[in-house]
């Protein structure tokens, strides 16, 4: 099939009725108190960043705020032990822009924060994340230019908190694993994915 493709804004703009007024008297360009109080009962959130190779969207969680609010216009966020990819990291090092999503589960609402991300290691900074004896190797600092909540249509047609766990039957990391990996067989798989959560207790944080 040959797809015609949409390639100018113009064309773009003409396809849809004008921004709803809205969407655009939402947007403040600090922390306010009202989303102080909602992005500090958030544990999740998607770190969008983009870099020479393109874009990188990274989730990050955390068993209590996902972020430390600094002022009405600055978020931390520690860098706790993952995959050591630094996708993300590297392109705040690069490129710096950001944008946040931050979800709170059962609520249709999700806030974001565009803005500038840098890292820092300083060691007073990374020191007081500690948990469990360990810090964080490095803290993303985001200053943020845009803070506004989204619609909350996309999270009502999919119902994600409400049609409970759809889970079943799909394929596992293990399997993901076993498709990619020379060497790593079904055996290794069903072993991946049924220890995994025990082995990943020790490296949360």
């Amino acid at each position: 099939m040959r797809m015609q493709s949409v390639d100018d804004i113009a064309t773009l703009e003409a396809l849809y009725d004008a921004a709803v007024p809205a969407s655009l008297a939402k947007v403040t360009t600090r922390i306010t108190p009202l989303y102080r109080r909602w992005i500090e009962a958030s544990r999740f959130v998607v770190l969008a960043t983009v870099g020479p190779e393109g874009p990188d969207a990274s989730p990050r969680g955390d068993d209590g705020p996902v972020v430390r609010i600094v002022d009405d216009r600055t978020l931390w966020m520690p860098d706790w032990r993952g995959n050591n990819r630094l996708d993300s990291l590297r392109n705040i090092v690069r490129d710096g822009r950001s944008s946040h999503m931050f979800m709170v589960a059962g609520s249709t609402s999700v806030v974001r924060v565009n803005g500038h991300s840098v890292l820092t290691a300083d060691p007073e900074i990374c020191g007081s994340f500690a948990q469990k004896g360990r810090h964080p190797k490095t803290v993303i600092v985001t200053t943020g230019g845009e803070v506004y909540f989204q619609c909350a249509k996309a999270l009502l047609r999919s119902a994600l908190w409400t049609m409970g766990d759809q889970s079943a039957g799909l394929p596992t990391p293990g399997q993901f694993r076993a498709e990619q990996e020379a060497g790593f067989d079904g055996a290794d798989a069903a072993d991946y994915d049924a220890n995994y959560v025990e082995r990943a207790q020790d490296r949360m944080w």
